[in-house]
């Protein structure tokens, strides 16, 4: 989640009202800052949350290893005042996923203790995470569904789309394995889709990554595969 709210939802007129004593509330519980490296992990998966994190600025991957050893990429978000553990923070349960930086960036430190009693002392305030995390959840339930319930080709098509349409939170890696990750398969099965949409003439390979090339026809596949 964001320390800035969402444009929309129930109480996002409530939330713009108070949105500068909410991020006033986070940082009166700052303990200090770190500075992470390319590559560092900033949450890890199945260890105990320490601290909330702030990232003002910078790229983060967030990923999760099943028991099997298969890793599984939620996406790359460019962050802008983004909050890390809060699901954890409220559960207390250990970290669900590795929250790694994609390069040097430095992040704000929030002692939970001290978040717990402001919070406690101004029980409003939780209107943000409510809504932050109702938001989150639905946009990953989407995700997580089209995985399951799709052939990795369709899966690709569909990002590709949305990709383009939306400004999304989320967004893809510019090397294969981390894709094929992100469709959770391999790197294999994901070469072998990506060349089934090449191979219809409805994608190419761009300096960026892939590009649609025919986008009626992206979309009309999309529909013959419901």
């Amino acid at each position: 989640m964001k320390i800035s709210p969402y444009p929309t939802g129930r109480f996002s007129r409530f939330l713009h009202q108070t949105s500068a004593q909410f991020r006033e509330l986070i940082y009166q519980c700052q303990i200090g800052s770190r500075y992470f490296d390319c590559g560092e992990e900033i949450l890890r998966q199945g260890q105990p949350l320490q601290h909330l994190y702030v990232v003002p600025v910078g790229r983060v991957s967030m990923s999760i290893i099943a028991a099997n050893g298969r890793r599984f990429q939620l996406g790359e978000a460019d962050c802008d005042y983004h909050i890390y553990g809060e699901m954890e923070f409220f559960t207390q349960t250990p970290c669900q996923w590795n929250v790694v930086a994609d390069e040097q960036m430095q992040v704000d430190i929030i002692c939970l203790h001290k978040l717990t009693e402001v919070l406690q002392q101004n029980p409003e305030m939780m209107f943000f995470f409510a809504s932050a995390l109702a938001e989150d959840y639905q946009d990953s339930l989407d995700i997580y569904t089209n995985r399951l319930l799709h052939p990795i080709a369709y899966n690709i098509a569909y990002d590709l789309l949305v990709q383009k349409q939306a400004n999304t939170l989320l967004g893809g890696f510019d090397k294969v394995n981390q894709e094929a990750e992100r469709f959770g398969t391999s790197g294999r099965v994901y070469r072998r889709a990506v060349k089934e949409l090449m191979d219809k003439g409805l994608i190419t390979k761009g300096e960026q990554g892939l590009e649609i090339v025919d986008e009626a026809g992206l979309k009309a596949f999309l529909d013959a595969s419901e």
